[in-house]
């Protein structure tokens, strides 16, 4: 443990398929299984899709947030769902509040707006006033987890811890608030909240602690001992990965602690290696041996040697916690497109996150960007599978704010004649869905400004240098809003 904390203050200054050895038909050993996932798969996508779609019509969301929130609740008609946007606008909430509060909340959608959310309104606001509506909204708008408590007692106990905790950030009199609560577990609560407040923990992370029943900030001795512990281990207040640590370090001792640490340098890892994974990831703490050596073994099974794996340890700590049946359905889909084991090997390497990425957007991406008869893409846009393979990251991209906008770009340059000539200095097809879009802006306008003299003085390719600064005007507009609309010329 001496040795982490030793890391772990250093760490504040910085803060600022090879030689497979199993077959194909091995790696699918657990088709039975992918089957029995995808029947019960079907049954719920037809909800997800109503979600979705009502999320987009009726709040306005992007397909990209409708779709995450779909997965997490969903439901077959919209006569519930509407019952409670109209009861919280009954209550004032503007669309955007509601929109913020079902992004924050999607299970709102699913209670009762008559029986269990009506009356949970009604004793808030009995609490406020009539006056007071204004400190409902903006208490329920930022934890809206509040509706979804049991029992008013329970209701009106966490309201409170809530508002005073909000009222003590405005006031800035954490101290004086601190001070003067009485002991007991709400009193504890707000102080242990409010200290973190005090270390510049910000709101976004405090309010879910404050409507919780975890016991991270309730206690008095045990709190203290993990904030220390916390604090020399070197973790920055301002991150997630602060809050993270405390719930991982709060049940380990010292030595178990370093029991975790043992663990990896098994496998090849330096304390430092550990240390810096920790720093990432706090919750790579709790994962139990059998689940890290697990992960390890099964990537090596998968084609990564020893070094590699280690890598995309080091590089992503989240995928230790990955399933088997996670990683190998991935396998699976990827050898389904036509990826070879060694496309997969680099994918995993390049870009980790891509483990947990579901079957679904894997194919959907994949497949408009190779397909051969693309409506997007002319055939010389069209990526090969290797492409994809080598830059793995475009799977992780929204397709209505990036790919399907930028290919739209790209479609009218190549109409003209202007895509493919290494001369004209615009972004080769790899780039162009992976820079950001001041970046993508910033290379059409340097291609126009060297492009447009060139087309003055010589008509060729069908381009006008009018036409071509007609096309890049238009760029800002189509990235921000137009995403399905092609430009045609």
């Amino acid at each position: 443990m001496y040795s982490l904390i030793v890391h772990g203050r250093r760490s504040l200054d910085l803060h600022k398929w090879r030689n497979l050895r199993v077959s194909v038909q091995n790696a699918f050993s657990f088709s039975s299984s992918f089957s029995s996932y995808a029947a019960s798969a079907r049954d719920g996508r037809k909800e997800q899709v109503f979600t979705f779609c009502y999320l987009v019509d009726s709040l306005g969301l992007t397909a990209t947030l409708a779709e995450s929130i779909s997965k997490k609740a969903s439901f077959r008609d919209k006569g519930n769902p509407d019952s409670v946007l109209r009861l919280l606008r009954s209550y004032g909430f503007t669309d955007s509040q509601i929109s913020s509060i079902v992004t924050n909340y999607p299970r709102l959608l699913l209670l009762d707006a008559e029986k269990c959310l009506g009356p949970k309104l009604q004793v808030i606001k009995s609490m406020e006033g009539a006056s007071s509506s204004g400190q409902l909204i903006e208490t329920i708008s930022k934890v809206p987890k509040l509706l979804g408590m049991k029992g008013d007692k329970t209701i009106t106990r966490y309201y409170d811890i809530v508002k005073e905790t909000m009222e003590s950030g405005k006031s800035s009199k954490f101290e004086k608030l601190c001070h003067s609560l009485p002991r007991g577990m709400q009193q504890n609560k707000i102080r242990n909240v409010s200290v973190l407040r005090e270390l510049g923990v910000p709101q976004r992370l405090l309010s879910p602690l404050l409507v919780s029943d975890h016991k991270l900030v309730c206690g008095d001795g045990k709190f203290k001992e993990t904030l220390k512990k916390v604090i020399d281990m070197g973790y920055d207040p301002t991150s997630s990965q602060f809050v993270q640590a405390l719930g991982a370090v709060r049940w380990l001792s010292d030595k178990e602690i370093q029991e975790k640490v043992n663990v990896y340098e098994k496998l090849g890892f330096s304390v430092k290696d550990v240390w810096e994974m920790f720093l990432k990831y706090p919750i790579s703490l709790r994962f139990s041996e059998d689940n890290v050596t697990q992960t390890f073994k099964i990537l090596k099974t998968c084609g990564l040697v020893e070094e590699e794996i280690l890598s995309v340890f080091k590089k992503f700590p989240q995928c230790i916690g990955y399933s088997r049946l996670k990683i190998y359905n991935f396998l699976k889909t990827c050898f389904g497109l036509g990826f070879n084991i060694n496309q997969f090997a680099m994918m995993v390497k390049r870009f980790p996150p891509c483990l947990n990425m579901s079957a679904e957007r894997v194919k959907k991406r994949t497949k408009l960007l190779v397909k051969k008869k693309n409506k997007l893409m002319l055939r010389k846009m069209k990526w090969s599978l290797n492409a994809v393979a080598s830059f793995p990251q475009v799977l992780g991209v929204s397709m209505e704010k990036r790919i399907v906008p930028r290919c739209n770009v790209m479609k009218a340059l190549m109409l003209k004649g202007l895509l493919g000539d290494r001369e004209s200095i615009l972004p080769d097809k790899e780039s162009v869905l992976l820079c950001t879009d001041e970046e993508f802006l910033d290379s059409l306008l340097d291609a126009e400004k060297y492009l447009v003299p060139k087309l003055n003085s010589q008509q060729s390719k069908g381009a006008s240098a009018p036409e071509l600064s007609e096309i890049v005007l238009k760029v800002p507009k189509i990235l921000r809003k137009e995403g399905d609309k092609t430009i045609s010329r």
